[in-house]
């Protein structure tokens, strides 16, 4: 099945809830976390969410920011690589572990492991920045308001 069609254009039916929601995304990018870290982020939870424009739009970013093609082909599989740092590699789990609710809370071990490389302000951030990424990813992929082309 391809998603070229729009089901619902609910940024234009709704402005008033998308103006809202670019904002929240603008204010998710205003952060201390390094840039390529927060594409990683936004890549993996698109690619669990199965929302193929946002893992088009993520991983291009990734690219122009110098993301390796290697770490971006290993990114689904990011915890069985040596490729990612502590730090990535904390955050992505803490993205998983949020992206992932269905299967139950976020185990205290990925909240502290986040805690040894994010100072609080840092983790707030995370945790706003993969809550938007998923927000996203549920508009796209219930509507598919932003087809590829």
């Amino acid at each position: 099945m391809t998603t070229s069609t729009v089901r619902l254009a609910a940024d234009k039916l709704a402005p008033h809830m998308n103006r809202a929601m670019n904002a929240f995304d603008a204010a998710s990018r205003k952060t201390s976390l390094e840039d390529p870290l927060l594409e990683l982020v936004r890549a993996r939870a698109s690619q669990l969410n199965g929302c193929a424009y946002c893992v088009d739009t993520h991983t291009a970013d990734a690219r122009k920011g110098g993301e390796a093609e290697r770490r971006l082909y290993a990114l689904p599989v990011w915890s069985q690589t040596p490729f990612f740092t502590e730090r990535e590699r904390a955050a992505l789990a803490l993205t998983e572990a949020m992206t992932r609710l269905t299967d139950g809370p976020v185990p205290d071990a990925v909240f502290a492991a986040a805690q040894e490389q994010f100072d609080e302000t840092e983790l707030a951030e995370l945790v706003w920045s993969i809550t938007v990424i998923n927000a996203w990813n549920r508009v796209g992929v219930t509507t598919h308001a932003w087809p590829l082309s």
